[in-house]
């Protein structure tokens, strides 16, 4: 369902602290290039508005209550992108982990990476890991950053995780269930989403979170990702409070 792309603040206040409130929001973040084509700008210079965006956001959810925020930064497939584009988008992620960490921590959110950081170079995989390193403790809004992350290729590797436990003996094949697959994956201790938004009028997932998805609402915006704003997270929350979650099971 598309949403509506503002929200009142009273619509937004009936949202915030309830049993309505999604415990964990996942976003894909798309439409920076087409923000800055729109203006006759590098797709750059939609990345770097992006990153208002991403501010923006981790506020809006410390704010409404939101206990994990997942942003899609960076997909597997990115790396097929321009060269220059590429590099674009790398100095720009540490760029804000090394000018953003101070306030992170100070706010309370803890940092998390998911995907495959060997790709990056050295230099970026240590300063994530420090990242996560001096935000672990902290509680307030977990933040999950997906980066060179693709979903399919997440299932395989947790396929080869649970051959390499049987075959040591370590795990009894027949005792191999959802949940303990589940424990496998680079989301093993986070909760599934609650809420899977996308902006910019796309409405597929994009090889995110295919296996946490399975019940996750979906929730598509025609906003941009560097115009979003929060009313625009609020009116996701709201959409979200609409919604039945029967998980499969028959109304009541």
């Amino acid at each position: 369902m598309v949403i509506a792309q503002t929200q009142t603040a009273a619509d937004l206040a009936q949202t915030d602290g309830s049993a309505s409130v999604p415990s964990h929001v996942a976003i894909i973040m798309d439409g920076n290039g087409r923000w800055a084509k729109a203006r006759g700008l590098p797709r750059v210079a939609g990345h770097r508005a992006g990153v208002q965006a991403v501010r923006r956001t981790i506020e809006a959810a410390i704010k409404h209550h939101v206990g994990w925020l997942t942003l899609y930064a960076f997909s597997s497939e990115n790396w097929r992108r321009p060269a220059a584009e590429v590099s674009d988008l790398t100095g720009l992620l540490r760029r804000f982990i090394k000018s953003e960490l101070a306030e992170l921590d100070a706010n309370g959110v803890r940092l998390m990476v998911i995907g495959d950081r060997g790709r990056f170079d050295a230099d970026l995989q240590a300063e994530l890991a420090r990242a996560e390193a001096t935000t672990r403790n902290n509680t307030n809004l977990t933040l999950i950053v997906a980066l060179s992350y693709g979903a399919r290729a997440e299932i395989v590797t947790a396929v080869q995780a649970a051959l390499a436990e049987i075959t040591a003996g370590r795990l009894d094949i027949a005792s191999l269930d959802e949940a303990s697959f589940g424990r496998l994956l680079s989301t093993g201790d986070i909760p599934d989403p609650d809420v899977i938004l996308r902006t910019s009028g796309e409405q597929r997932l994009s090889n995110f979170l295919l296996w946490q998805s399975a019940y996750a609402e979906l929730v598509f915006t025609d906003v941009l990702w560097p115009d979003f704003t929060e009313e625009h997270f609020a009116a996701a929350l709201a959409e979200y409070a609409r919604r039945e979650r029967r998980f499969g099971a028959r109304p009541g």
